[in-house]
């Protein structure tokens, strides 16, 4: 028994900076892409993830640390840091970056092994040349509008759109330069264009290379065509760029327009608000690049990043495989569920024992046919369910919409604030009210990031009430791609806690206990607290105390302040953070009982679990909140136990793969060096696929030769 607890001031909690964590975090995606062991076409798409997660950052985290710095200038109290921060995240940025170009260029020579071969305009054959001239003429310059810089009326910073490909264009000639800019059109074409099999003659081991341009270099090739006749020029060149404008923007407290009406204007207001980074090719000429500065009117604090030659490789997220299907991932198919399949509906089955499914191992489809079955079960009165992210075609909303035309009851809380996803769920709204579903956007100051769906059904002159309580959205395509749980349950005592957290979206002014479920925003501390204190006062007593916990991101500086604090009092901590640590493990005599690891691999870790050993009679947790101050303190989150034994079995027994992992898992350190978990003499544990193994080994009758 360790007896070395001291009690840490607040302001003194050692803490990574979670901007500089997050780029940490980022820097295991371009792990996962210089990776050979993943497929060529794999590590192409885990480029486009990294820069997509790069233009969130910008658009999020640096437009913050910008606001901090401005208010400096206001704020005798405001962050003393935050331009350090600011200069560490660009330094740290810039490095990415050519680790990501020496990573595109490596990705390159694989695929031409492959027979697959991405050229640009400078490296074609005539008869290629003319195919794409051809192609730009009829395909691609009727959806292109260049903005002329001379035109004294141009503003240039309110003209860009956030995150879209440009070319800086430059024509010289007798007189003084022309400079122009025309934006890629990935919104109407490919970003992606195959050239004929019969323009390449290269062979390799008989089989033509397949040879793909990017539309951009298609431009490129094609800027005479675009300007001759309006222009006179010698020489003309193109160099790409791309701006990225701060997400956040302002909802006006005014009563005479709607919730709706506001949160559209406030899309309008972001698509125009401030840039925080511009991303320009390096090769791109001094005299251009002060142009274009003057144009923009950038500052000292802008991030103004030097890059390659191509932007927004977001788009390479849905490159396409046209090669051998070893370039790819293998398959998993979705695993059937026994429970469920056993049963002839849904509700049977979920009266006959709770339900846990492990997205994307198992089908999705058993949610949705969960609510297609509710639609028309003339049993059902009521159906409830929260939403932050759903698909643009959903199943879900639509079986919502039969429910309504079938005489239910439907009430959907509505969360307008999620971030990239308000226009979606504005639209949604919009048709969902349409359809006579009662949509309720929650409450003005907290985000409802709950992920609940509850079903009234009347069996036996009883109302029951039919529960599904997860840690990700009820989303098909995600849960395609993120790992997730979610548990069906009946069970009473939960059950009418959902409902309580229904009745507190709807009516906040009243008094609520929650004595199962941990529900942010008042609930949740000092629940968090309690059961963290709990460990920390068996292991003063000499018995075993042990916290193990799964999150996206742990920044809360209170609740790390008190994980140093059971750590020295020797309680044994092992955390899984895919995302932002703000915890330092590892120091002498504060966090030397903290181990921390990082798991990146094909899918996206998304679920959340608590785990308290509690004297041996374990609780477990899977929630929808991080261990974030938002998520702690203002979102609507919530938490449920675990009671089923089989099902906290399971658990268990996946956060204990996926602690073992030593091929795709990451120590998370001081340095942040992401170093891979050693295998030593092990055999090698690659946690996603042994999950999928463990989940299939537990239906043998169902499951064949997986």
């Amino acid at each position: 028994m360790e007896q070395n607890n001291h009690y840490i001031p607040i302001e003194s909690v050692p803490m990574i900076p979670r901007e500089l964590s997050w780029l940490s975090f980022n820097g295991r995606v371009l792990q996962e892409a210089a990776d050979k062991r993943n497929p060529a076409i794999e590590r192409l798409r885990f480029l486009g993830i990294y820069s997509n997660n790069m233009d969130e950052f910008f658009r999020v985290r640096v437009a913050d640390v910008k606001r901090r710095i401005l208010l400096k200038k206001y704020q005798a109290d405001s962050d003393e840091d935050a331009e350090q921060l600011l200069q560490d995240i660009q330094q740290k940025v810039i490095e990415q970056g050519e680790q990501f170009t020496q990573i595109y260029k490596d990705i390159q020579l694989e695929m031409r092994k492959h027979n697959i071969e991405l050229i640009d305009h400078t490296r074609m054959s005539e008869p290629q040349i003319e195919w794409v001239r051809n192609f730009f003429r009829n395909e691609v310059k009727r959806h292109i509008s260049p903005i002329i810089l001379s035109n004294e009326e141009t503003r240039l910073a309110r003209s860009l759109e956030d995150n879209t490909t440009y070319l800086m264009v430059e024509m010289l000639g007798q007189s003084k330069p022309e400079y122009a800019i025309v934006e890629v059109p990935t919104q109407e074409l490919s970003r992606f264009v195959e050239l004929p099999l019969n323009l390449n003659t290269r062979k390799k081991n008989g089989h033509y290379r397949r040879q793909v341009m990017l539309l951009d270099d298609i431009l490129l090739l094609c800027l005479a065509d675009l300007f001759s006749g309006f222009f006179e020029f010698e020489h003309i060149q193109g160099f790409s760029l791309k701006m990225t404008r701060d997400a956040e923007y302002n909802i006006s407290d005014t009563l005479d327009q709607s919730l709706l009406d506001k949160m559209s204007k406030g899309i309008r207001q972001r698509l125009k608000s401030e840039p925080v980074r511009l991303v320009y090719d390096k090769d791109m000429p001094e005299a251009m690049l002060k142009v274009l500065g003057k144009q923009l009117g950038t500052s000292s604090m802008d991030s103004l990043i030097p890059g390659g030659r191509y932007r927004n490789f977001k788009d390479f997220i849905s490159f396409p495989n046209m090669g051998h299907h070893s370039m790819e991932f293998a398959p998993l198919p979705p695993l059937p569920s026994p429970e469920f399949e056993q049963h002839t509906t849904a509700f049977d089955a979920i009266r006959s024992s709770d339900i846990m499914l492990h997205y994307p191992y198992h089908d999705f489809g058993y949610f949705t046919e969960f609510i297609r079955q509710a639609s028309f079960d003339p049993k059902v009165s009521t159906i409830k369910l929260t939403m932050y992210r759903v698909a643009k075609h959903s199943r879900v909303i639509s079986s919502l919409v039969d429910a309504v035309r079938n005489g239910k009851k439907v009430i959907v809380v509505v969360e307008l604030k999620a971030r990239f996803d308000e226009e979606n769920n504005i639209n949604w709204s919009r048709k969902m009210t349409e359809a006579g579903i009662h949509v309720v956007f929650g409450l003005t100051t907290l985000k409802i990031h709950s992920k609940l769906c509850l079903i009234n059904r009347t069996e036996r002159g009883k109302m029951v009430r039919y529960a599904h309580i997860g840690t990700g959205n009820f989303n098909e395509k995600t849960a395609r791609i993120y790992t997730d749980m979610s548990l069906f349950t009946c069970h009473p005592a939960l059950t009418t806690e959902v409902e309580q957290v229904f009745e507190f979206i709807e009516y906040s002014y009243r008094a609520y206990q929650f004595q199962h479920l941990i529900v942010s925003p008042t609930w949740s501390r000092p629940r968090l607290i309690q059961l963290i204190q709990r460990e920390i006062s068996f292991v003063t007593t000499g018995r075993k105390a042990e916290i193990i916990l799964k999150v996206n991101n742990l920044v809360d500086k209170e609740i790390i302040a008190l994980l140093y604090q059971a750590s020295q009092a020797g309680v044994k901590i092992r955390m899984i953070i895919r995302g932002m640590c703000s915890l330092v493990p590892g120091i002498p005599g504060l966090s030397h009982n903290i181990k921390v690891i990082s798991v990146l691999d094909r899918f996206l870790e998304h679920s959340r679990v608590y785990v308290f050993h509690n004297g041996g009679d374990t609780d477990v947790y899977i929630s929808s909140a991080d261990w974030m101050t938002r998520n702690i303190d203002h979102r609507v989150e919530v938490g449920v136990p675990i009671y089923d034994l089989r099902i906290k079995q399971q658990i268990l027994d996946i956060i204990q793969i996926q602690l073992k992992d030593n091929v795709k898992g990451r120590h998370l350190d001081a340095n942040q060096s992401n170093a891979y978990v050693k295998r030593g003499n092990r055999r090698n544990i690659r946690s996603q696929q042994q999950t999928y193994e463990y989940l299939a080994k537990l239906q043998p009758d169902i499951v064949k030769d997986t």
